[in-house]
């Protein structure tokens, strides 16, 4: 059976002048096309590959193996390549623009903006589609998360009372701005750690692990940037935070760890007017 909107892993059944055809050997009355250029130069009846399979102009399955910024009940930010009388169409990667219809966009979308969209397949259509109504798609049921932690972390959108987060592409999060010391921006991916849980199932996260785990990456920061900067660092434990957040992004109180940690190793000194390097 074929996944559409996700990754196969099928067998190459037979070779034509268009492209290979790909299923399973048991069920070929479902099998895909993999277009000629994307079959690659050497290949035998009878292989695996793993491929992309969606719909193509005539909703037909397609297969390609070229990687989507999107994937079936996912997120993601896109961008809008252009309009018409239907609703949007989106940029993924593919050569068939990903369709977002006027209901399903949460505020009417722009050509060259981007968006936090959602691929879903539709019932009724059997085809895939984008919403931008993102909310209905995250779950506050079945939290399978503990604090501290790791977690895969899309930065959603920011407001002013803090960066909204998707957790593990199923949850909502929130990391206070007062606690994060990188440049973000919507679209972004990286790591995040669960800071706490509430009893409403809201879950705030940190960008970066927190108590004793972090005092090691950000020992590391610290001898990086006095590597960096001839074995000279102008910050002390009298340093402005804000002087410290603009040289190491970090917080003042994980610099002082970091650096009363280098100073155990006898890998720095402190002096007056800074740190140095030993």
């Amino acid at each position: 059976m074929l996944h559409i909107g996700e990754f196969n892993t099928l067998r190459i059944l037979r070779d034509t002048n268009v492209g290979l055809f790909l299923g399973s050997e048991e069920t070929q009355d479902d099998d895909v096309l993999l277009p000629n250029k994307y079959v690659p130069n050497n290949f035998e009846i009878g292989d695996t590959m793993t491929v992309f399979v969606y719909l193509d102009h005539e909703h037909r399955p397609v297969a390609t193996t070229i990687k989507p910024y999107i994937q079936l009940n996912e997120f993601a930010h896109l961008k809008v390549n252009y309009m018409n009388e239907f609703g949007a169409f989106l940029d993924w990667g593919l050569e068939k623009d990903l369709f977002v219809p006027f209901k399903e966009q949460a505020r009417p979308m722009e050509e060259g903006k981007r968006y936090l969209v959602y691929l879903y397949m539709d019932e009724k259509t059997k085809r895939l589609v984008a919403s931008s109504r993102t909310n209905k798609y995250l779950s506050i049921e079945n939290l399978d998360l503990e604090p501290n932690e790791e977690v895969d972390i899309l930065i959603s959108h920011i407001t002013d009372g803090g960066i909204n987060v998707i957790i593990n592409q199923r949850f909502k999060g929130l990391a206070y701005k007062n606690e994060v010391y990188t440049d973000v921006k919507p679209g972004m991916k990286t790591k995040g750690y669960i800071k706490n849980i509430r009893p409403d199932g809201k879950i705030d996260v940190m960008l970066r692990k927190v108590g004793v785990d972090a005092i090691e990456p950000s020992s590391q920061q610290v001898l990086d940037e006095l590597k960096a900067n001839r074995g000279f660092l102008r910050l002390t434990d009298n340093s402005n935070p804000e002087d410290i957040k603009t040289v190491l992004k970090m917080s003042k109180k994980n610099f002082k760890k970091a650096v009363g940690h280098l100073y155990k190793q006898q890998l720095i000194e402190i002096r007056e007017d800074g740190i140095y390097l030993v």
